[in-house]
């Protein structure tokens, strides 16, 4: 079963805008000074188009759909949380923790992949938990290690221990559930989603393992992704500010793999750092700093990948 796929979704926004829903829990989200809500979406708009272009370029096809107009949703460049697709036609539909970001689901989107040739088999949809203030953000919540079938998920407001195992027994995943903390202002804060601190690729993951404060539960991390076979590439606090952690590797129409990430990010990261993915696999970068600072959510954030079967 393979960890990388060359299809995403992504989402074209029209009304991107820094959100006060979840700026709550979201530490990483500020908004720019001096640009209105027009000016963000704007900056957005060709901030995606840019990803957009070198995904192409790279031999990725993104497969992407606008947004409508309404009902308005700020953060509808994140797709990957709401939905997920898998080997064997299964969809999933997430709850999500803000109520304006509930908006985003679209199953008119399904009908497009069919359309496209996709083979959908069943549609599970948990979103009725948010009723319940139960919350797992799709692939911001769990970073998937698709070929072992381990799950990785770090517990916080916007993901729910239960619902996160309720999924791995659905999907077969062995859960992983640990914590972890950023400080901010010198506080120690909980780290909203788990694709913040963590990439899982085929053979490598890079993570910042001192973000997990309990000794056994980082042991059980380490254990894991050794168990796996990845060659563990640690990053700082300061690099997952920088959104190091929220990458995706994804393959080209031929098969070869790379790391996608922000500008940000790459320039974040140390040469041994780089010297080190690079021994894997290239990596390709765009600067999408407009989103990262009014969304909180990097490049990985932007992608849901496809892994839907062609009928």
């Amino acid at each position: 079963m393979s960890q990388v796929t060359d299809t995403v979704l992504m989402i074209e926004p029209v009304h991107f805008h820094y959100n006060a829903q979840t700026a709550a829990n979201n530490f990483y989200q500020k908004e720019s000074r001096g640009l209105d809500p027009e000016d963000q979406q704007i900056q957005a708009l060709a901030a995606f188009q840019d990803l957009v272009e070198l995904l192409q370029r790279t031999g990725v096809r993104p497969f992407v759909v606008r947004d409508t107009k309404f009902p308005e949703t700020p953060d509808s460049i994140f797709p990957n949380n709401w939905v997920s697709f898998h080997e064997d036609g299964r969809v999933v539909f997430y709850p999500m923790f803000a109520p304006n970001r509930r908006l985003e689901r679209r199953r008119d989107i399904l009908g497009l992949l069919e359309a496209d040739g996709f083979e959908i088999t069943e549609l599970i949809d948990y979103s009725e938990r948010e009723e319940m203030g139960c919350f797992l953000e799709g692939t911001g919540s769990m970073v998937l290690d698709r070929s072992n079938r381990i799950a990785y998920g770090l517990c916080s407001a916007r993901t729910d221990k239960n619902l996160f195992e309720a999924f791995c027994a659905d999907f077969n995943y062995r859960p992983i559930a640990f914590h972890a903390v950023h400080r901010f202002n010198g506080k120690p804060k909980e780290i909203y989603h788990t694709n913040v601190m963590m990439t899982v690729a085929d053979s490598y993951a890079i993570v910042a393992l001192d973000a997990v404060v309990d000794k056994g539960e980082r042991q059980e991390v380490t254990q894991a992704l050794q168990y796996s076979g990845k060659e563990i590439i640690a990053i700082t606090s300061g690099q997952v500010a920088a959104f190091a952690g929220n990458a995706l590797q994804l393959k080209n129409s031929a098969g070869h793999p790379f790391l996608l990430m922000s500008t940000q990010a790459y320039q974040s990261l140390k040469p041994v750092q780089i010297k080190n993915i690079a021994r894997f696999n290239p990596i390709r970068h765009t600067d999408i700093s407009i989103i990262e600072q009014n969304g909180g959510g990097g490049v990985r954030c932007m992608m849901a990948e496809v892994f839907l079967p062609r009928v």
